[in-house]
């Protein structure tokens, strides 16, 4: 995420994120075979598509490490919305208050601005306490100048019917009595020829002019004891609705419909609507870097916001892929204003060789198997022991950082090693290997010198650079030729895909049934594939796999994308 800091830093107009919550749980995608009818569980089984399982200092880091980031590519005027629950909300909020600030007593400063209630569910039957139903979204900004406009939330029948209750006799119209006086002293005004004083720590909120007019349009209501109020007709009030309070109670998440994609933890188009007209404008740039089914970038793209994207799940990027396709195919084809404007291309870019894990919950089981490791699955200190050193497999698809050492700091057994040093002091009480995919380039020296008290033999594998020397897993393959002016896909074989499927004894007649998307650049330039071809069928039905070959064709690069996300690019 660093990598956007040169070009986006102060950029970004609008942020959301739905982070991992801690939650101790795997979640999980239901990869189901194309162009079948389902009828049980044969055809179908569960992929991870992220880890939720965090000891008590690495999460915090974690958040704290993108926070920081995220506030430096926010721009002046921006906000951030960061989704979470109950397991480390409070947490999370010291941190937000620390990077954006408390907003101060009077809430009108820099930083916090609301502490919103989503009900995400209907009941829960919990035992033993009340069922947990809702999410939290913390909600700041950069500095006192930010961007936010109000919703009005329309009116039910049942909150007109009970808050208007007073008829007026001349009309019959229905008003509710509202204060006319405000917090903070202030001088008497005349109401009907006589002098009234305000309620002691209160003041009239209207000048005597104004209220000479409200009298004159029959707009205040005497009680019973003569005291004055101001009448909110329910025929005006009902028109403009009421403003959008901090409990949202009135988006569920769609269980059918178009836009259910299957993604784990998806949280419904209508709630990132409601945060992006909010607090962004048309043409505004708007990230989210935990993007997951690509809600956010899907919403932005609808509503005319420029959007920036990341994950580090690969099913992630190709679900958010597929998803905005489909919604620029759907764009092109509506009669927009001429200032109506979408952005509707996009990039996908790779950065630290992303795909050599195509999902970082696996990697760690990869990894013990590929360098043959033998793991310790009870400990909390090493993952495992090879050769006689102890190993730690640190955070994949990113850079090892000093900071990453911090936990295996504070779990070494140093009783272990005080005892080590007294027998043999000239030897290391510990050999370590660390397992990286690349890594700061005094990562072990710096590990080395913080504990200066014990001698460590430390080994540094780095799996990007060494990384020609292990099999970690099976590239696919398949059968692409020419023939007769028509491209033909003759065969596919996503070999993890198939080792998945043989292991739920599923027999595959078709290898379209395989695929979830192929694209096709009819002249590739060797650098960037630009799609002119983008086959993405429905649940129900299968790629074509023959296409016509436009005349001006060159060199032809094909994307063959299989169901686990997985994808091979072939040149024709």
């Amino acid at each position: 995420m660093s990598h956007l800091l040169k070009k986006y830093r102060g950029q970004v107009d609008l942020i959301y994120i739905d982070p991992p919550f801690d939650s101790k749980a795997d979640y999980k995608k239901s990869i189901k075979l194309k162009g079948q009818v389902v009828t049980g569980d044969s055809n179908s089984f569960e992929e991870k598509q992220y880890g939720d399982i965090w000891t008590n200092d690495e999460y915090l880091q974690f958040m704290y490490e993108r926070l920081t980031i995220l506030r430096d590519l926010l721009s002046e005027t921006g906000s951030i919305f960061l989704h979470c629950d109950y397991h480390r909300n409070s947490y999370l909020r010291i941190i937000m208050d620390e990077l954006f600030g408390n907003g101060g007593q009077d809430g009108k400063g820099s930083g916090f601005k609301n502490e919103i209630i989503w009900q995400r569910t209907g009941a829960h039957n919990d035992a033993g306490k009340y069922g947990i139903v809702h999410d939290t979204i913390l909600w700041y900004t950069k500095t006192p100048t930010y961007k936010f406009t109000m919703e009005m939330i329309p009116l039910t029948d049942d909150h007109i019917s009970s808050r208007f209750k007073t008829i007026e006799p001349e009309t019959g119209r229905r008003f509710y009595p509202g204060p006319i006086t405000a917090p903070g002293d202030g001088p008497s005004r005349i109401f009907r020829g006589k002098e009234l004083f305000p309620p002691a720590g209160r003041h009239w909120s209207y000048s005597q002019e104004n209220i000479d007019e409200l009298e004159r349009q029959n707009r205040i209501y005497y009680s019973s004891t003569g005291v004055p109020y101001l009448k909110e007709y329910a025929d005006e009030y009902t028109e403009q609705g009421r403003r959008l309070q901090s409990i949202w109670t009135d988006i569920l998440p769609s269980k059918t419909g178009s836009e259910i994609v299957g993604y784990p933890t998806q949280k419904p188009e209508k709630l990132l609507e409601r945060i992006i007209k909010a607090c962004s404008e048309p043409g505004d740039l708007v990230f989210d870097c935990f993007m997951g089914s690509g809600t956010t970038q899907a919403v932005a793209m609808k509503l005319g916001r420029r959007f920036l994207g990341a994950d580090i799940n690969l099913g992630a990027i190709q679900t958010t892929t597929k998803r905005l396709i489909g919604i620029a195919q759907e764009l092109s084809q509506q009669t927009l204003d001429a200032d109506d404007v979408k952005y509707t291309g996009f990039e996908v870019y790779n950065v630290n060789n992303y795909d050599f894990f195509r999902n970082p919950v696996e990697a760690r089981d990869l990894i013990i198997q590929a360098l043959e490791i033998q793991p310790f699955e009870q400990s909390n200190v090493w993952d495992g022991e090879k050769d006689g050193r102890m190993v730690k497999i640190m955070p994949v698809n990113r850079i090892a950082t000093k900071a990453d050492l911090e936990e295996l700091k504070a779990n070494l057994p140093y009783k272990t090693y005080e005892k080590r040093k007294e027998e043999n002091p000239s030897q290391p009480v510990e050999k370590i290997t660390i397992v990286c995919m690349g890594h700061e380039p005094d990562l072990a020296a710096s590990f080395q010198k913080e504990l200066s008290d014990y001698k460590l033999d430390i080994e540094i594998v780095d799996i990007l650079r060494d990384k020609s020397e292990l099999e970690l897993k099976r590239e696919a393959e398949a059968e692409v030729v020419r023939e007769g002016g028509k491209l033909v896909i003759r065969a596919f074989y996503p070999m993890n895909l198939l080792q998945k499927l043989s292991l739920q004894k599923e027999y595959v007649e078709d290898w379209r049934q395989l695929v979830e998307s192929i694209m096709i650049d009819w002249n590739y330039d060797g650098v960037v594939m630009q799609p002119a071809v983008t086959d993405i069928p429905d649940k129900k039905s299968l790629v074509l796999g023959v296409y016509d070959i436009p005349d001006d064709a060159g060199t032809i690069k094909v994307k063959i994308t299989d169901l686990l996300s997985e994808s091979l690019e072939v040149e024709v």
